[in-house]
């Protein structure tokens, strides 16, 4: 079966979002739900939706998650816990496609996947199927600057000056692609009620290789 190919950016485009958006959640004392640990890149709403990126060699890569309330797929063992069609979610992918879901699901046996994209080096792919599988709705922050700002202004509320954070602040945040320092964070988020020094760590742990 002929796989789907779909519009997403390059990982190493997602990586400045990610990781600005990482270091606003640590600072913060939320890091859990956004932060790196190579070779997997990891996300969550706070919610119980989820994307995780996990990096292969070659310049592959593979997202995988799913949306607690909007996924229509069932992959795996989901079918049968929600008593619902298998959509498979590997049919016609490549093999390297599958140790990351393997990992994902002998890691925790009550986690199940929607979707899984694989990333060839050039381009993102998944398999051919009809239901909503939820990423839509997941809403990645890394896909685009904007989608990234709105994250990071929901999760500050205000910057130092008692007002959301300037857009320079958050593009020069963002344009630091995990080069992250405590000044550029504390133009984002008010120091005196973060930890500017743990935001800046977990932003330059996307650097890792």
């Amino acid at each position: 079966m002929a796989l789907v190919q779909l519009d997403l950016p390059h990982p190493t485009a997602m990586r400045g979002r990610w990781a600005a958006l990482a270091a606003v959640q640590a600072a913060s004392g939320r890091g859990e739900r956004c932060q790196a640990h190579w070779p997997l890149w990891h996300y969550d709403d706070g919610h119980g939706s989820w994307a995780d990126l996990h990096h292969l060699d070659e310049g592959r890569a593979v997202l995988l998650g799913q949306d607690r309330n909007d996924s229509e797929t069932y992959y795996a063992e989901a079918a049968d816990f929600f008593e619902e069609k298998e959509t498979d979610l590997l049919a016609g992918a490549p093999a390297w496609w599958e140790p990351p879901v393997r990992r994902v699901r002998d890691a925790d046996a009550d986690l199940f996947l929607a979707f899984v994209y694989g990333f060839d080096g050039t381009a993102w792919w998944r398999a051919s199927y009809d239901a909503e599988d939820g990423f839509g709705s997941v809403g990645l922050p890394a896909l685009d600057d904007d989608r990234t700002r709105a994250a990071i202004r929901a999760a500050t509320g205000h910057a130092p000056d008692g007002d959301e954070p300037p857009r320079a602040a958050l593009d020069a945040l963002i344009a630091a692609d995990g080069e992250v320092d405590e000044a550029l964070l504390a133009a984002v988020v008010p120091p005196s009620d973060t930890d500017v020094a743990v935001g800046a760590a977990a932003a330059r742990g996307f650097l890792a290789r």
